[in-house]
């Protein structure tokens, strides 16, 4: 899976470790294991995908996280992601709406030894104003638009790495937060579930 990310373009050398030691298998259910390292999503209940093994690293490439980041991720899903950028050393804050799917990430997460995460279900395009402001925020769920909390709950020069677009398809977005004005970034396109919410979609 590592050296088909390589041959994808994908460079950041923390970021492929990670990869490379983190096991996705263990985030889906066990009749997936055997396609648990090709780079597709995959489905892990409630209508909602774990993200493909490129997507994961592309979008945590352009987070740019640092040991100690204090990171928002929305749309944690089985948490996958969120032991991603856990082992990059950043503080996350996970927000899965679907309860089961959040009870099961922590679970996975703890079984794993990983105690730098926090996860929490409720509407996630609300942020996290508890624990904000952060360093970079990843929203694994497509928006029409940008969430206004997110852009507030930014520390300057902070990350925001996001799908926006319709329904059926995205264009990955990075946004970093300045003083005055906001540097807009698109990397490609891209096919995510709905971010649901008050600043998302309806179900």
């Amino acid at each position: 899976m590592v050296e088909r990310l390589r041959e994808r373009g994908v460079r950041d050398a923390r970021v492929l470790d990670a990869m490379e030691h983190i096991p996705r298998h263990l985030f889906v259910e066990e009749a997936l294991w055997a396609r648990a390292y090709e780079d597709h999503p995959l489905p892990i209940g409630y209508g909602q995908t774990i993200s493909q093994p490129y997507m994961v690293a592309r979008m945590t490439e352009l987070l740019e996280v640092k040991p100690g980041d204090r990171v928002l991720e929305v749309g944690a899903g089985s948490g996958y992601q969120t032991a991603i950028l856990a082992t990059l050393g950043a503080q996350v804050y996970a927000v899965e709406r679907i309860p089961e799917l959040a009870a099961r990430a922590h679970a996975t997460l703890e079984a794993l030894g990983i105690t730098n995460v926090l996860i929490r279900a409720f509407d996630g395009t609300l942020g996290w104003a508890e624990a904000a402001p952060f360093d970079g925020i990843l929203v694994a769920a497509a928006s029409p638009s940008v969430p206004p909390p997110y852009v507030d709950q930014l520390v300057i020069g902070g990350r925001l790495v996001m799908p926006i677009g319709d329904e059926t398809y995205q264009q990955l977005m990075r946004l970093i937060k300045g003083e005055r004005e906001h540097t807009i970034e698109w990397h490609g396109g891209c096919v995510f579930v709905k971010l649901i919410g008050k600043y998302g979609w309806r179900e």
